[in-house]
């Protein structure tokens, strides 16, 4: 086959052929190759010549033309040139991740089987110094039936979680990561970080406790002299202090040398691996044999006991106090230990002296029947005394203990919950069978296999040594941590044959050779994550030699290895590795039961023997064994989870690895959208879901941002967000429009932290189009209820008269829907985000009743720290029959009971006489109206037109007194009445005012609100004007009749209104940093649109930020809780 490339000799456009038995060149993958062509310039699609795999003869790419040109002509419309869809198959992972996760290097072809891939690797692994340095001790102080507890629930807790693990790797493809790949891809980057960084912690950390075990094997029972702090002689913490610090020094040393292995060369590492296996199955083997000849003839190790005591076996040579000889009665060298003097008369120790002493076979056999003595648990205090079941010893309690540095004493406090964490690190390991999935030749079959096989094996073994040490070893040898009553010898190997040098040896390379495996292993684990980019400040540990060894990995690593070693004591790093690996088991079963309960097409595992119950409950024991061990170690390693996944979610990087979690958002928002079916929410759960509509640009680049910064601060009520604006054309043409705008408002959306959903909708007319919005927006249950819409500041103008027309449309379609409307006027004075209020009142004027929509919506504004020091100031209208001093009391009640805090003020408004100026306004306004919807001229005509309409009615205004105007009302003939002459300015903008064509696509109407008989105005008409508007439409009989007319009482009455609460409102909050009032409804019919719009004018006219609310027909606000 051809040779590899390297990453760097890759041509742009190759082909690459091989056998299919061959795998691909990156380490840890067990895939075929993709076979892809040269690809078109300029194509990311790739491309083969020929639709026929593996074929490259001139004879194959003329069949395949023939092949293109007549079997698939029918295709050739969707991809002229589309190869043949056997050469598409993907061969187990992706062309993207492929070159991510590649190293460069060339390996050869899988060859491992179940055996030597999977099951002997997890051997090794699982076995490790908790089984022969701890082991005995556990069974010693939990008795039998605790151990075999313990051993039972750790086991257990492996295997579920072995065969959720199994269902995952058979999955798909399981490359280099192992257990971070399996749980990052079933859960999302922030779990897979988060677990990933606590597996490599618990990797690093069992690195540390291997060393620790190896320096304790070699101080204690290999080589005592070497110890550079010397614990002759010293008792009590004294002693401990030294052992710790000898072990700190001999451990660093220990880690460095280690360290400088693994970055010279991984593969002695590697080839080391099978020599430390073969240690440990010699070690347990010799431990089996010695187990079956204590029933043949049992060794001889005689422990010494004073009174119940165990003593330490080192000082003395017979386990006597006297002894005869020479016919007389010698003292030993045990009485001149207790003793002041060699002499029978000496005075002695006060224990020593009531106390015999005896002595007792350590290993009395397995047919001894010592199992029934150790059956329970025999817990210790700190200093206690190690003391012999069943004997009876005289002791004085008010004579104080001496002498205690001669017995075996208990060197920590032990409990139940200690010993599972202690004891779990020995059933680790069962990730090493999917950590080489890519040197199997069969991954699928073999990993369920052997690891599950391997963890019956290792069980069997860990639970027949409970029964087998209770069975064998005396119950205070058992105890005995370090051996001190047997000689110093390691206790497990006073029981192997054919002598206790096996053991300790074949422990001492095991625990050197794990903790290689540790370094080695932790470092590649933390280069995998920082390679996948999840957490940005890894990303320099991705980095490493040229042969892509992780050295900042294998340097950060070996620093907080050290951390472990400064600890200095096994049985305190013990708990903390267990932690870390127990999260990591967890989520490993967490992500089986959700793959299978969510039923994802994808979750296909070979592996058939699961069930989401099994997972569950090994998640549940690996939670509760967290808690067991210590509860303030998995305090804190959830911490530290939650941060790495906090931080993950906010800074990491974007990762779509179709992963359970998304699967979970997606069934609970289905389950959510089907209840929220059920009903309207209640008032107390009544929420603002808004949807916000904006306008674009010709460059689709949103017209008003600061409607975006209004929905952020008033989010306090956590709703739904829709952002959504229309696009004119059709969808087909306009397409990358849409796209274009979608991406505008997401990024706006994002730049304002406005947390919601953005839609475009492409329709023949922007009318149409926000209809639709308002139709079509949300999904089930969760749409809308709220419209923010900015008012049309510029619908004077001629070129906007479509746009106002479009906003009283959306406010009649809001009516109708039941929805409330928020208009903000002059939205570009509005605060940004960023700004803040340091005083200042927010006022709602309540004029009329409307759900509470006035009441809540200051309340959610002051949640935001731009409205937070504002205070909130609510005026409302009393007419001339109200009690003001009554109503005033009942809203202070309301609001009371409401828990709003607000000042209250009611406003009086008598009845006055319409003066002058509102009858001379309601007429310009009607005036405006006939007008534009009577004259079809074209901009510039109409302008001309309207101008000389004004000069002309201008002339004919004449003052008088605003009595004349008021009786007015109740005459028949009008006749002489003038109004009062307004200044230039005003006439200037009646003349704008005037100058807005009505637009073809308008509904026109005919000319409506005639006179009645006998109220007719005096206007002045000079024969210019008449002429020009009869030659316009001679079929209307001229516009002269429009300025004959009288102003519609109604629109008098509403702009007498305007005015007025406009005077009051400028008079109590023109210094208010914002103002909410209640809007009026559109008129019925749409002949009174331009009156609408500027009665509207009239009543925010001078304010700076007004807010306009109408509700919804609902309540939204309640005084119950």
């Amino acid at each position: 086959s051809t040779p590899t490339p390297s990453l760097s000799s890759l041509p742009p456009c190759y082909y690459y052929c091989r056998l299919c038995t061959q795998r691909w060149w990156q380490a840890g993958d067990s895939i075929r190759p993709p076979r892809f062509g040269c690809r078109e310039q300029g194509d990311g699609n790739p491309k083969e010549s020929s639709p026929f795999i593996n074929s490259s003869s001139a004879s194959d790419v003329e069949k395949s033309q023939q092949y293109d040109g007549k079997n698939m002509a029918l295709f050739e419309v969707c991809n002229p040139r589309s190869p043949s869809p056997l050469t598409r198959i993907p061969s187990g992972t992706k062309w993207e991740e492929f070159f991510e996760r590649n190293t460069g290097r060339s390996n050869p072809a899988p060859s491992l089987g179940t055996l030597m891939g999977v099951y002997l690797p997890c051997i090794q692994n699982i076995f490790g110094v908790i089984l022969f340095l701890r082991m005995t001790w556990m069974v010693g102080i939990g008795g039998v039936f605790g151990s075999f507890f313990i051993v039972f629930m750790c086991c257990s807790t492996t295997m579920l979680t072995a065969i959720s693990m199994s269902a995952i790797a058979t999955n798909g493809v399981v490359p280099a990561g192992g257990s971070y790949y399996m749980i990052s891809r079933s859960l999302g980057p922030e779990f897979g970080g988060a677990v990933g960084i606590c597996f490599y912690l618990g990797t690093t950390f069992a690195g540390a406790m291997y060393i620790l075990g190896a320096i304790e094997l070699l101080l204690v029972y290999i080589l005592p002299q070497a110890a550079i702090f010397k614990m002759e002689g010293l008792e009590g913490a004294e002693m401990e202090a030294a052992m710790l610090n000898n072990m700190r020094v001999y451990g660093t040393i220990v880690l460095s040398f280690m360290a400088t292995v693994v970055f010279v060369g991984v593969k002695y590492v590697n080839k080391l691996a099978l020599v430390f296996l073969a240690c440990v199955i010699l070690s347990i083997l010799a431990v089996y044999a010695g187990v079956i000849k204590t029933a043949i003839e049992p060794p001889v190790f005689p422990v010494c006991i004073l009174g119940n005591r165990t003593l330490i076996s080192k000082g003395f040579d017979v386990c006597a106090k006297v002894i005869e000889q020479d016919n007389g009665t010698i003292t030993t060298k045990l009485w001149r230990i207790f003793c002041d003097s060699e002499f029978l008369n000496a005075t002695c120790d006060e224990y020593f002296a009531n106390n015999n002493v005896s002595e007792i076979q350590g290993i009395p056999g397995v047919t001894s029947g010592i199992l029934a003595e150790n059956l329970f648990g025999y817990y210790l205090e700190k200093g206690d005394f190690l003391e012999k079941r069943g004997l009876s010893a005289v002791q004085d309690q008010e004579v104080p203990i001496t002498n205690s540095n001669r017995y075996v004493l208990a060197d920590i406090t032990s409990f139940f919950t200690l010993l599972v964490g202690i004891y779990f690190p020995s059933v680790t390991g069962i990730m090493a069978g999917s950590n080489r999935s890519g040197d199997l030749r069969n991954a699928q079959r073999s990993i369920p296999i052997g690891t599950i096989a391997a963890i019956t094996t290792t069980s069997t073994v860990y639970m027949s040594a409970v029964v087998l040490f209770g069975a064998c070893i005396e119950g205070v040898v058992l105890r005995d941590k370090f051996g001190e009553g047997v000689n110093g010898n390691l206790v497990i190997g006073t029981l192997a044959w054919p002598s206790p040098w096996v053991i300790v040896i074949g422990s001492f390379f095991s625990t050197c050779g794990a903790g290689l495996q540790s370094l080695t292993g932790a470092p590649r684990l933390l280069q995998a994550i920082s390679r996948d980019s999840v957490i940005p400040f890894l990303k320099v540990f991705g980095q490493g030699k040229a042969n892509g060894e992780p050295t900042w990995a294998l340097l950060l690593t070996a620093s907080i290895c050290e951390i472990g070693i400064i600890i200095a004591s096994l049985d305190a790093v013990a708990p903390i590795l267990s932690m870390f690996f127990l999260m990591c088991y967890m989520f490993v079963n967490l992500a089986c039961a959700l793959q299978t309960l969510l039923r994802t097409p994808n979750w296909r595992p070979r592996f058939k023997f699961y069930h989401w119950a099994l997972s569950f409950l090994g998640m549940s024991l690996c939670l509760s064994l967290m808690f067991i061990c210590s509860w303030y170690y998995a305090i804190v390693a959830m911490v530290i989870a939650t941060c790495i996944y906090k931080y993950i979610e906010f800074a990491g990087a974007e990762k779509e690895w179709g992963d359970g979690i998304r699967g979970i958002s997606l069934s609970a928002a289905r389950y959510a959208l089907m209840r929220l079916e059920e009903g309207p929410p209640h008032t107390k759960n009544w929420r603002p879901q808004i949807l916000v509509l904006l306008s674009m640009d010709a460059e689709q680049n949103v017209e008003q941002p600061r409607l975006l910064s209004l929905t952020n601060q008033l989010k306090a009520g956590k709703g739904l967000t829709i952002v959504g604006t229309s696009v004119v054309g059709t969808f087909l043409n306009n397409h990358a429009e849409a796209q274009k705008a979608e991406q505008s408002l997401r990024k706006l959306m994002e730049t304002e932290k406005v947390k919601g959903f953005s839609q475009v909708v492409i329709s023949s007319n922007l009318r149409d189009g926000t209809s639709h919005l308002i139709q079509v927006g949300g999904l089930g249950g969760l749409k809308h209820n709220t419209v923010l819409v900015s008012w049309p500041r510029t619908w004077k103008q001629p070129e906007d008269n479509l746009r106002f027309r479009n906003f009283i449309e959306v406010v009649r379609e809001t009516t109708a829907a039941n929805m409330a409307l928020l208009v903000p006027k002059n939205i570009a004075a509005y605060p940004s985000n960023g700004e803040r209020f340091t005083e200042g009142h927010i006022d709602v004027w309540w004029i009329v009743h409307d759900g509470g929509m006035l009441m809540l919506l200051p309340f959610l504004l002051r949640q935001h720290k731009v409205w937070r020091k504002c205070k909130m100031r609510i005026f409302t209208v009393a007419q001339m029959d109200d009690n003001s001093i009554q109503m005033k009391k009942d809203l202070i009640t309301f609001l009371y009971h409401l828990r709003i805090d607000a000042e209250v003020e009611v406003v009086e408004m008598h009845d006055s006489d319409i003066s002058a100026y509102t009858y001379e306004k309601t007429l310009v306004m009607e005036q405006r109206s006939q007008i534009l919807k009577q004259m079809h001229l074209t901009k510039n005509e109409m302008e001309r037109e309207i101008q000389s309409i004004t000069d002309s009615s201008r002339g004919s205004i004449r003052r008088n007194n605003p009595s004349n105007l008021c009786s007015q009302k109740s005459t028949d003939e009008p006749a002489g009445v003038s109004v009062e002459e307004k200044p230039e300015e005003e006439v200037q903008l009646i003349q704008n005012k005037n100058a807005t064509p009505t637009s073809p696509t308008s509904p026109t109407t005919p000319a409506g609100g005639a006179a009645t008989p006998g109220q007719e105005m005096q206007m002045t008409w000079t024969d210019k004007a008449e002429n020009q508007a009869a030659a316009a439409h001679p079929e209307q009989g001229g516009v002269k009749d429009i300025f004959n007319m009288k102003p519609n009482q109604s629109n008098v009455r509403r702009m007498h209104t305007a005015l007025r609460l406009n005077e009051v409102i400028m008079k109590k909050s023109k210094e208010a940093k914002l103002v909410l009032l209640n809007m009026p409804g559109p008129p019925k019919n749409r002949m009174g649109e331009d009156n609408y719009m500027e009665f509207l004018e009239v009543l925010t006219e001078g304010l700076n930020r007004v807010l306009l609310v109408r509700g919804g027909g609902r309540e939204v606000i309640t005084i119950y809780s």
